[in-house]
């Protein structure tokens, strides 16, 4: 599993540096562009994820300690594609989330977690994002979205659909969800003079959905390759893995 993993982590690394643009759009919701209040709220609506995801991790790893390695990958693996960015609403940007695989293997929880390293990395590292918005960004990418992806996926699979196409529809949907909900907090934030909040939220979304339909679309086939070649190299710990989650559910 080791080599598998770390063969696909370089190779998706190396993909983010030859595709992703040189100048520093701002990922996410950017850095001050949200009001304090909003940042405040968004912070605390984001935090009980955070720690219910937190205690989830602890007793993934103090039970299948086998975990930790896949745990690693779908952190890895939402950090790279949350990093290939296309610019979008002043403010924010358009960019596959990755979180739909890491939901479907642990959970939406644990993904509260991932999702916030990854964005924090990004905040720090990379110019993208930022720590006044990490709550907002959080919430809308490693909250909702796995949460949606991980529904998605759980009513596809008790629907009889194939697996692949489960993965598919999770991924992209929990991709799409992410926006859906950065629009509203956009639109909360920013209402348009006539017409409020709606009117603002439709004007967000359109313009996300341009740049937005087609990388969910792609990240969903993207996801189903990748889970594929886990899927073939790692069958029993990913096995190990479905029986842990079916026993706590």
């Amino acid at each position: 599993m080791s080599k598998t993993t770390i063969m696909l982590a370089a190779f998706l690394y190396a993909t983010m540096l030859v595709l992703a643009p040189q100048p520093a759009y701002a990922m996410h919701i950017m850095e001050g562009f949200l009001p304090p209040a909003w940042c405040l709220f968004w912070t605390l609506a984001a935090a009980p994820f955070l720690i219910a995801g937190f205690l989830k991790i602890k007793s993934i790893v103090a039970r299948q300690p086998e975990a930790k390695m896949l745990l690693a990958f779908a952190g890895a693996f939402i950090f790279v594609l949350s990093a290939l960015k296309l610019p979008s609403v002043t403010g924010s940007c358009s960019h596959p989330t990755g979180t739909g695989l890491g939901a479907i293997l642990f959970g939406p929880l644990p993904m509260a977690v991932m999702g916030c390293i990854a964005l924090l990395f990004q905040a720090l590292l990379l110019a993208h994002g930022g720590l006044t918005t990490l709550g907002a960004n959080i919430f809308s990418m490693a909250v909702c979205g796995p949460m949606t992806a991980a529904g998605i996926y759980w009513l596809g699979s008790r629907a009889g659909l194939r697996q692949w196409v489960c993965v598919f529809l999770s991924s992209c949907l929990g991709d799409l969800c992410t926006y859906v909900v950065t629009s509203a907090q956009l639109a909360a934030a920013f209402p348009a003079e006539h017409g409020g909040m709606l009117v603002s939220f439709i004007k967000f979304a359109g313009i996300f959905a341009v740049t937005q339909l087609p990388l969910a679309i792609s990240e969903g086939l993207l996801t189903v390759v990748v889970f594929n070649v886990l899927c073939s190299y790692n069958t029993a710990d990913l096995h190990c893995l479905t029986a842990f989650r079916e026993k706590e559910a």
